[in-house]
């Protein structure tokens, strides 16, 4: 599977929304690493942010908030916050 902006912002999405675990982000973008197959036409934004989400389990780069939301804007979409009782 080619790996698209919009793929690696689901990703991203589904860490923030709590579908997935930082370990499972993790492992998709590690794998998705050694595939290799991203979109030639933003390949280079795709390998950073991708390289970087596969290195979230490292103390000395961790994940925090302002990291998503910086790996959303470069990929062209914004992260809004929604505080709910439910």
């Amino acid at each position: 599977m080619k790996i698209t902006r919009q793929i690696v912002a689901d990703k991203i999405a589904d860490y923030l929304h709590g579908k997935v675990s930082q370990a499972g982000l993790v492992d998709w973008a590690e794998r998705a690493m050694m595939n290799a197959d991203f979109d030639e036409a933003d390949v280079d934004l795709l390998t950073d942010i991708v390289g970087r989400l596969g290195l979230a389990d490292v103390a000395e780069f961790g994940l925090r908030w302002q990291d998503c939301e910086e790996f959303l804007r470069r990929l062209g979409y914004r992260a809004k916050v929604i505080v709910s009782s439910e």
